[in-house]
Parts: C-alpha cells; sequence; structure tokens
C-alpha cells in the first residue's frame, strides 16, 4: 500500500519495494479478447494495414515490423464491452487522415457507430464487429 504520493520529494517506488525492475519494461504486444479472433484480426489488418505475424486456432498478431504489435486471442463465451459502459475499459485511439471518410470505410467493414459520441467532433467513437468501442480522430 502506497503511503505517500509518488510525486512526494524522497519518495521511490523501487526504494519501498513496489518495483524491482532495472529497467523500463516496453509494450510488445497488446492482446485483445475475441470471440473469433481470425475475422476480427482481419478487421484490425484492414484497419491498419499491418501484417499477420502470426496465426493459429486460437491467435493472431498483427505488426508493422515495428516494436508493438497487435494480437488477438480466443476467449470462450467473450462477450465485448457495452458503450456507454459506467465501468472504465481499456480502449485504443487510431489517427486516420479523415474522420468522416474512415468512418465509412469501417461501417463497411463490419464495425457500428454508437450513437453515444461524447468528443464533441474531436474524435469518434466506432465499436468494431464485435462490439468493443475504439476512437479515431486526426492527428490535429
Amino acid at each position: 500500500m502506497l503511503t505517500a504520493p509518488l510525486s512526494a520529494p524522497g519518495y521511490s517506488a523501487t526504494s519501498e519495494g513496489l518495483i524491482s525492475m532495472s529497467a523500463p519494461a516496453r509494450i510488445g504486444t497488446v492482446i485483445v479478447d475475441s470471440a473469433n479472433p481470425s475475422s476480427l484480426a482481419e478487421f484490425y489488418r484492414q484497419l491498419t494495414g499491418w501484417k499477420t505475424t502470426y496465426e493459429d486456432d486460437d491467435f493472431v498478431y498483427l505488426g508493422n515490423g515495428g516494436p508493438v504489435q497487435l494480437g488477438f486471442q480466443r476467449i470462450a463465451d467473450y462477450e465485448p464491452p457495452g458503450w456507454p459502459d459506467a465501468r472504465k475499459h481499456f480502449h485504443l485511439d487510431f489517427v486516420v487522415d479523415d474522420v468522416e471518410t474512415a468512418t465509412k470505410e469501417l461501417l463497411a467493414l463490419g464495425a457500428t457507430k454508437p450513437d453515444f459520441q461524447p468528443g464533441e467532433g474531436a474524435y469518434v467513437v466506432i465499436a468494431d464487429p464485435e462490439g468493443r468501442p475504439f476512437c479515431i480522430t486526426t492527428a490535429d
């Protein structure tokens, strides 16, 4: 249990025994739970342009040669989060050149656009074909 804020003078998470790593960790893969990893990976492959780097019946990995991959794993009886949902969930943000065009293309690939859109035009919430929300926005 933390007894001082992380920013407190003289406080060190390492000295408190909370972190024992000698170097910062790097994200290697973001794993997405899925009812059907093959079809969901195909949706995200078309969204990102990344290539399939590994695939079997229960796992699919996408990458672009960079240090981070996007993985999809089969989960029996998977149920996606709702949107909106009072519980906080992890989601991905994607940068696109044109939000309106990207939205149309994603809808054609099987995504849906929820009615609830809190971004006031700064971003659009989209749900993938399994119902998992993510956001698209421009780099501006």
